[in-house]
């Protein structure tokens, strides 16, 4: 068993450390003095400019490094400060999208100084040659490591050169694509140990995934090949996958990985299950399909296992505790879940944390070291409920714990609305260059911001302002389209509602009734979460406007016979959509739905 690369970490999906070989990169090392800022606050010195829009606390100062590269995943930054992106035109983006043509990695240089890439570079393989992009990227012995499809490819970079000249040679192939995260993050110890997330197949490993009641298969026969942390070995060749290699278990999603070196630990995030109400109404309340259940960031140990599918960590106890798939009764159980590994910290629930790193530069004030910044790619379970996340977390830890509750230290990344179909941009990946700068990824317009610190290292931490993340008790609130309540109720889109065309046999009184089923104001609807506020569509389900239709011929009994039975195996979407849309929906109420989905069809 070799353990040392546990204890010599250089480089990871978000972070390089140390020297690079050979490379003779030319870049910007010391922090740009000219930064720009959306919200600086009371800095030392002010922000001259304001382009990034973001919400910083008092003497950070952010600048678009770059725009419109793709839709950008993870990134490293080399000690010359060059910065490399892996892009992705995944299930998680709309279909047919034209990709960049050059090849889905990009090199990002600032020659000048000024806090802007003026040097952008693409390589790798593209749509022609039948890649998809991905989302890990790592430096390692003077090469590229990238995850590509199914593989984690390394390309050798010869001194001065800012991309590679040669093809990529394979490390690891076969890992297990499709399913709800088809992504491989991946980090790259010092001794050239190579650890990879392959995350699940499912939500909670069901008969039938996200579907009402179904069952969790036991045990789970997923967990052989998905569901945890593989170990390769990044100086050898064509290794292919197996379940053999497998390090840890019982991870649904880790999509972020920190790497702390001084204090020899990996840590990992954790994507929550999601539907617990959806998929189980009998025992947890509709707002706790909003609140439940939290993110986590673990501590990585070899062997270990985290609990998924069995179990989900219940902030309200703070522990975890058994999944209703597996015998748990809404929270009371605990089950196997006792000799589970739980968090070491976590957040709010559905925020989703898609890229993480760990802190131990000085450029920050000190408040900052030795904790974690994690990109929060924002929810879409919380639905009907208020959406959440859309931001960057900082997260303190104290050795193997946490050192208190998580703060938001950059927001306003989606703009006027946080949802999945109306947020402009998303954090999907975080990394830290050589002069202790943040860079932050947006995986939607493909913007890549630089945050600096402009007001003074010697800065009181204790006294800095800054804005807690809410408790992970807190209510889900109210549910966002009646939150005005006179006594006949609020409905913003009444008026659209009536002016809407009513299906042969149907109503305009059903119409109506299925406006409100699906924008969450009855039943527990929960449509708005896959198809968006306005139908429109999101990465989790097709937009319902354009009237084309996967399923059925777009008849009224066509599409309440698909709103009925769900669709257990989408045809272009990654996530299976339960029966009644996941909610306890009357048959009445499912024609209602299903009127208001052929009349925005028609509209």
């Amino acid at each position: 068993m070799r353990s040392l690369g546990l204890y010599r970490v250089l480089f990871s999906v978000t972070v390089a450390l140390g020297a690079f070989g050979a490379f003779s990169l030319i870049g910007s090392v010391a922090a740009n003095q000219n930064q720009s800022t959306a919200d600086s606050g009371a800095g030392s010195q002010s922000c001259p400019k304001n382009d990034s829009g973001l919400k910083l606390p008092p003497g950070f100062c952010a600048t678009i490094f770059a725009d419109g590269i793709g839709h950008a995943r993870h990134m490293v930054v080399t000690p010359n400060g060059v910065v490399y992106v892996n892009t992705w035109s995944g299930d998680y983006y709309p279909p047919n999208e034209t990709s960049h043509e050059g090849g889905f990695l990009v090199a990002l240089q600032d020659k000048s100084g000024s806090g802007k890439a003026d040097v952008i570079e693409r390589f790798g393989e593209t749509a022609k040659t039948g890649a998809a992009g991905g989302t890990g990227i790592a430096l390692y012995n003077d090469s590229i490591y990238a995850e590509v499809n199914d593989r984690i490819v390394r390309y050798s970079m010869p001194a001065g050169s800012l991309v590679p000249q040669g093809p990529a040679t394979t490390v690891v192939s076969g890992l297990p694509l499709g399913g709800d995260h088809p992504m491989h993050p991946f980090i790259i110890t010092a001794d050239g140990l190579l650890y990879v997330d392959v995350g699940t197949a499912t939500n909670a490993c069901q008969v039938k995934n996200r579907t009402l009641k179904s069952p969790g298969i036991d045990p789970c026969k997923e967990l052989e090949t998905r569901g945890g942390i593989w170990r390769y070995d990044a100086k050898k060749t064509d290794q292919k996958f197996s379940p053999a290699d497998r390090y840890a278990t019982g991870i649904r999603n880790a999509e972020g990985f920190g790497v702390d070196t001084a204090g020899h630990r990996i840590f990992v995030t954790q994507h929550g299950r999601d539907q617990l109400h959806a998929n189980w109404p009998d025992l947890y309340k509709p707002d706790q399909e909003a609140t439940l259940p939290s993110e986590e960031v673990l501590l990585l140990k070899q062997g270990g296992d985290y609990g998924w599918p069995e179990c989900y960590y219940d902030p309200w106890q703070g522990k975890l505790v058994l999944a209703p798939e597996y015998g748990g009764d809404g929270g009371h159980s605990i089950g196997v879940c006792a000799s589970k590994i739980g968090p070491v910290a976590a957040q709010p629930a559905h925020w989703a944390p898609n890229g993480m790193v760990f802190y131990d530069q000085k450029q920050f004030p000190a408040r900052y070291r030795n904790g974690v910044f994690i990109a929060f790619h924002g929810s879409w379970d919380r639905a009907p409920y208020a959406q959440g996340g859309y931001n960057v977390v900082f997260q303190p830890l104290a050795g193997n714990r946490s050192a208190g509750g998580c703060e938001i230290f950059a927001d306003g990344f989606a703009g006027s609305v946080e949802s999945p179909e109306g947020a402009v941009y998303r954090p999907s990946g975080v990394a830290v260059g050589p002069d202790g700068s943040l860079f932050v990824a947006d995986d939607m317009k493909g913007r890549i911001y630089k945050i600096t610190y402009i007001g003074g290292s010697d800065a009181n931490a204790g006294e800095a302002k800054f804005t807690p993340c809410p408790s992970l008790t807190s209510s889900a609130g109210d549910i966002v389209r009646a939150q005005a309540k006179p006594p006949e109720g609020t409905h913003p889109d009444a008026g659209a509602a009536v002016n809407l065309p009513v299906p042969p046999g149907a109503t305009q009184e059903m119409v109506a009734l299925g406006n409100r089923i699906y924008h969450g104001e009855v039943a527990g609807g929960t449509c708005t979460a896959c198809h968006g506020e306005n139908a429109t569509g999101t990465p989790l389900g097709p937009d319902l406007t354009k009237n084309k239709w996967l399923w059925g011929d777009g008849s009224w009994a066509g599409i309440t016979k698909t709103i009925t039975d769900g669709v257990p195996t989408p045809k272009q979407y990654r996530s299976a959509m339960p029966a009644m849309g996941g909610a306890e929906l009357t048959p009445d109420q499912a024609s209602a739905v299903a009127a208001y989905v052929w009349a925005l069809s028609q509209h």
